[in-house]
């Protein structure tokens, strides 16, 4: 058979080839991604004998499920929470997050916390032995069952998990991992794909778990093909600022639980540390202003009431400037106009500055009408209650939707001596929200001049 090789221009994005370089993929639309790789093909005029062999089935009855033997307990309960009660045997996991957010942290306390009941094997491909041995010093690891090595070769990790003597493998990070038979060079679309397959064969071969950490992109994404998501078992994200406030550690994808729950860590001289009670935590050094409103969101099934700051400035360049930091800016576009539109607020000749205390990132529509009372607030000079909550979806025409867990909001502001919230109409069941019908009602009902 002969073989002969053929020069291909590879997107790192999306996989996609072309026989000539290109700055922008048509395919995803990323820019300078294509990198030139030597793409190894057989002769036109061999066809290739298959060498596939029949399959074996057996009843579904019959077949004993995976982890039958129960989860891996990893020893943090933020942790097991998230995952869905522990790790699944001959699972794998894929935790991805910014540079410095605290992931080889979070993994070597796993490491230290499950090597107490089993052997577990940390591999790392971007440091040696000697600096990861640094790191376990200041988070105090002292167990004998957690082996450490260090590798880039797909292969030769492949080969120690099919062994089964470690019941937990950690590789930090599959981007930097290669294998022999390709050319191409660590961290492209070919190398993940290839050698992330190789170990998830091994790992489900084994019975072993398979923890694999994944570098993100300047854009937020995991860096490599979107396949790589796909062949995992569990996705698992840890967000935050990486200079401090909380960590937040959710689930994106999970085929052995929910992906609707949410760990909640700040880092510490000994490592990510679970907070029990995160509320309290963000409204300790708050400071009670126009422009101050407090939402209840919920960070998966758990209830939290953080602090939404709006600043509103004359402008002094033209055009307005709207920034955002921990909400999304074109929703706060939206809400501006809403706001302009359905009240007599005149927002166009002024900055507009929101702030999420904490360094949380909210996701929760629930934040609409906390945000379009917090500008309100710092427009008018006016100042909300403080002892008053808000959550409630705002509509385009004004009107406060309905949302989720309200009674689990109520039950944190409660927790935390506040005596009201203001919410939805849908919420006219419970005693502790006070209704409002829409956005101009509760800006005219709840803002008092200071």
């Amino acid at each position: 058979m002969t073989k002969k090789n053929v020069v291909q221009f590879v997107c790192q994005q999306c996989g996609a080839q072309r026989s000539k370089w290109s700055g922008r993929c048509d395919n995803c639309g990323a820019w300078n991604s294509f990198i030139e790789q030597a793409i190894e093909t057989t002769g036109a005029n061999v066809v290739a004998a298959s060498k596939g062999q029949p399959l074996t089935a057996q009843s579904i009855t019959h077949i004993t499920p995976s982890g039958q033997a129960g989860r891996i307990r990893t020893g943090i309960d933020d942790v097991d929470t998230v995952l869905g009660g522990g790790i699944v045997p001959a699972s794998i996991l894929l935790i991805a997050g910014q540079p410095g957010i605290g992931k080889s942290t979070l993994l070597m306390q796993l490491a230290q916390a499950m090597s107490a009941r089993i052997p577990v094997l940390y591999v790392s491909g971007e440091e040696s032995p000697g600096q990861v041995k640094v790191r376990a010093d200041r988070l105090g690891v002292e167990h004998d069952a957690l082996q450490l090595a260090a590798s880039t070769s797909a292969d030769d990790i492949a080969a120690t998990i099919k062994q089964g003597a470690h019941k937990v493998v950690i590789v930090d990070s599959i981007q930097t991992l290669t294998m022999a038979e390709l050319s191409s060079a660590a961290g492209s679309v070919s190398q993940i794909t290839n050698s992330a397959n190789l170990l998830t064969q091994a790992a489900k071969a084994s019975d072993t778990a398979l923890i694999v950490v994944g570098h993100v992109t300047k854009e937020g994404s995991i860096a490599g093909p979107k396949v790589l998501e796909h062949m995992v078992d569990v996705v698992i994200n840890l967000e935050g600022d990486r200079y401090g406030g909380f960590k937040v550690l959710r689930a994106i994808k999970n085929r052995y639980g929910a992906t609707n729950e949410a760990g909640i860590f700040e880092m510490q001289d000994t490592g990510l540390l679970p907070v029990n009670n995160p509320s309290a935590a963000l409204l300790e050094e708050r400071l009670s202003s126009d422009g101050s409103v407090v939402f209840a969101t919920m960070e998966g099934n758990r209830p939290l009431l953080v602090e939404i700051q709006a600043l509103v400035n004359k402008t002094h360049f033209g055009y307005p400037k709207r920034t955002a930091s921990g909400f999304d800016l074109n929703r706060l576009n939206v809400l501006v106009a809403v706001l302009e539109r359905r009240t007599k607020l005149n927002l166009s000749d002024n900055d507009i500055y929101i702030n999420v205390v904490g360094g949380i990132k909210l996701q929760d529509p629930a934040a609409d009408l906390a945000v379009c009372m917090a500008i309100a607030s710092a427009a008018k000079e006016m100042q909300l209650d403080e002892s008053a909550v808000v959550f409630g979806e705002v509509g385009l025409s004004g009107e406060v939707r309905s949302v989720a867990n309200t009674d689990r909001r109520s039950s944190e502001a409660k927790k935390l001596g506040f005596s009201y919230a203001i919410g939805p109409r849908s919420a006219t069941k419970n005693d502790f929200v006070r209704p409002v019908v829409s956005m101009r009602d509760a800006l005219i009902t709840y803002l008092k001049k200071t």
